[in-house]
């Protein structure tokens, strides 16, 4: 990315306690941003926030519930009050889920994967956009191939991040007229430990290439820093909107092997 690109930039990223989040708020770190940091474990986020002061960098924890409006309201406003101004929201925070939809006993994992992946987005976008207007700032919203296509087994995960496609891609057409920029980042199977934290009583697996956590966030913010509209990380991924034109059902058989459903 252009050097000096986020140096000094007030940068609010969710979920940043691990994996993807916690990344790219080192990296960000790295490159002289100022960070908030919001997830829901203090003790992990001292201990990115620790890291990313020892890379120079000053680093904000807000403790909070991406699926409460009340928290992300709150994280918005701290890391103003902080900083002074908001440059670039990343709407990372996300939970997966594990099962077949005919298992569930009853609807809640659906219900909280949506509130979480989807309404925590929109909760942040909320109350951080008169602040991205005011600095012509950026959004990125991390959301995964799931979000391209279906996939068995992670029903309300890939409902959640097709809501997520579906919002910030209206949002950048609304936004284009205040300098704000969209980005949608789509991930395939990257290291972070999200399948061992997934809600359902399923046994997930992928197939393939596995990404570093350290790869996905330099890959982000790569896109961020040149305000493109997403970044589609795998070559099946890129392939799979061509491929869905003239062989959908061979996207549905792809789609099942690289979760290793066989039903």
């Amino acid at each position: 990315m252009p050097e000096g690109t986020f140096r000094n930039r007030a940068v609010l990223v969710t979920g940043a306690s691990q994996g993807i989040g916690r990344e790219i708020a080192l990296q960000l770190a790295r490159h002289g941003a100022r960070v908030g940091l919001m997830a829901r474990s203090r003790s992990d986020l001292e201990a990115t926030a620790a890291a990313c002061r020892t890379e120079g960098a000053q680093a904000l924890i807000l403790p909070g519930d991406v699926g409460s409006e009340t928290d992300c309201e709150a994280a918005v406003r701290s890391t103003c009050a902080d900083f002074g101004s908001l440059d670039m929201l990343i709407a990372n925070a996300g939970i997966s889920m594990l099962s077949a939809f005919e298992d569930l006993d009853d609807l809640e994992p659906l219900e909280r994967v949506m509130r979480v992946n989807y309404f925590g987005a929109v909760y942040c976008t909320r109350h951080a956009l008169p602040h991205l207007i005011a600095s012509r700032g950026r959004i990125v919203a991390v959301s995964s191939l799931s979000g391209l296509t279906g996939v068995p087994t992670r029903t309300g995960y890939a409902a959640s991040k097709h809501a997520m496609r579906g919002f910030f891609d209206s949002l950048r057409i609304e936004l284009r007229r205040h300098g704000v920029s969209v980005t949608v980042a789509y991930p395939g199977f990257v290291d972070t430990g999200i399948r061992e934290r997934a809600v359902g009583d399923g046994l997930g697996r992928g197939s393939g290439r596995i990404m570093t956590a350290s790869e996905c966030a330099n890959r982000i913010l790569g896109a961020a820093a040149q305000r493109r509209r997403e970044t589609v990380m795998t070559r099946k991924g890129k392939l799979g909107p061509w491929l869905k034109l003239v062989a959908p059902d061979l996207v549905d058989r792809i789609a099942a092997r690289s979760v290793g459903f066989s039903g």
